[in-house]
């Protein structure tokens, strides 16, 4: 997929799914609850064992119908072996030059994360296709979004952390291009119980929130 059309998924389904579990396998059973639910752009963690596998796997199994990221993304070399593996987007917890230098050498989007105003500013001259601003929600959530949006209104940002159904709408209107979320919508206790049917539920709560935060009617 060319960038701007992966970018362009991501931001008009207006979510990202972080897979963080504790298996190749369960993570990519989780993809799939989170794919019939609706959710397009899902993210799988490099702190899942055996994460490259999950992502060749999701790969082979969905190819062009899922934008397909790779997350925890902590140096260039990583990112190279998650792009081979099929990753079409990174997302990265802190900001590391060299690491979007590789994804614009395979021409591929990159959120590295920052939380700053001069990292945030830092990583969106140095080529990020958007920025994650990560951790959100320790910070002031959707407030710090308006805050940094201020002086940087043609910065895109995907809030991290504290990303939840009763901030989702709120973080959009703040300004966010999207929302990235994790453990509110997919979390261990319900894949140690089998429970996959849940996060196909809550991935139709979280679009609803989108649609909400964008001025969208039902």
């Amino acid at each position: 997929m060319k960038k701007n059309v992966i970018l362009g998924s991501i931001v008009d389904t207006g979510i990202v799914a972080i897979v963080r579990t504790s298996s190749s396998e369960s993570a990519v059973k989780s993809v799939e609850a989170i794919y019939r639910g609706g959710l397009r752009a899902v993210e799988i963690t490099m702190t899942v064992p055996g994460a490259i596998k999950a992502l060749e796997r999701v790969a082979d199994l969905f190819g062009d119908q899922i934008v397909l990221g790779a997350g925890t993304v902590l140096d260039p070399e990583s990112a190279r072996a998650c792009i081979l593996a099929g990753a079409e987007f990174l997302v990265t917890p802190a900001l590391r030059v060299s690491t979007i230098e590789m994804a614009q050498r395979y021409s591929k989007v990159i959120f590295p994360g920052a939380l700053s105003p001069t990292e945030v500013l830092t990583a969106w001259e140095a080529g990020a296709d958007a920025v994650k601003v990560f951790p959100c929600g320790n910070v002031g959530g959707p407030k710090y979004i308006k805050a940094l949006k201020g002086p940087f209104p043609q910065i895109e940002m995907v809030p991290t952390g504290g990303v939840n159904l009763d901030t989702t709408a709120d973080f959009l209107r703040a300004g966010s291009c999207a929302v990235a979320v994790g453990s509110e919508l997919v979390d261990g206790k319900s894949i140690q119980e089998g429970n996959y049917q849940i996060f196909e539920e809550r991935a139709k709560q979280f679009l609803v929130k989108v649609r909400e935060g964008r001025g969208v009617k039902p």
